[in-house]
């Protein structure tokens, strides 16, 4: 590594090094090393927590069918606001009344896709009319 021309708590450590101050140039070293690896446990902290969520929501089938997405959903809206109450009361903390949520995850997906394939299936149609389009503005300002 080149320490040449970089401070550590206002020092040089190009004139330490010549002066024969090795304890301090090994601080410095050791410095640069725990950086790195507190920036590297940061990194691999959240790939864990990541990685993590992900398993958790494959395991309990929400990467799977819709059907399967909506029994958890169900599950989920069931659970979660008895638990949030509950801590609100510990923390002494008021909370607003959860929303309701009754929609259909698989009339949504399914929404979804047939309106992204309708768009993809009607693109190369739609392309050419707005080229013959373009073509017939461009020959009539030619002209």
């Amino acid at each position: 590594m080149d320490f040449s021309g970089t401070k550590h708590q206002n020092t040089d450590i190009k004139t330490l090094s010549s002066v024969g101050s090795v304890s301090h140039l090994m601080f410095c070293l050791a410095c640069a090393v725990k950086e790195k690896l507190i920036l590297s446990h940061w990194f691999t902290t959240k790939v864990l927590v990541a990685g993590g969520a992900v398993y958790v929501a494959y395991d309990y089938g929400l990467m799977g069918r819709g059907a399967e997405g909506q029994q958890i959903l169900k599950k989920t809206s069931a659970a979660v606001p008895p638990a949030l109450h509950e801590w609100a009361d510990y923390f002494g903390v008021q909370l607003p009344s959860t929303p309701n949520l009754d929609f259909s995850v698989c009339e949504s997906w399914n929404w979804g896709v047939q309106k992204s394939v309708s768009a993809l299936s009607v693109a190369p149609t739609k392309l050419c009319d707005y080229t013959a389009e373009g073509w017939k503005y461009v020959k009539d300002l030619v002209k």
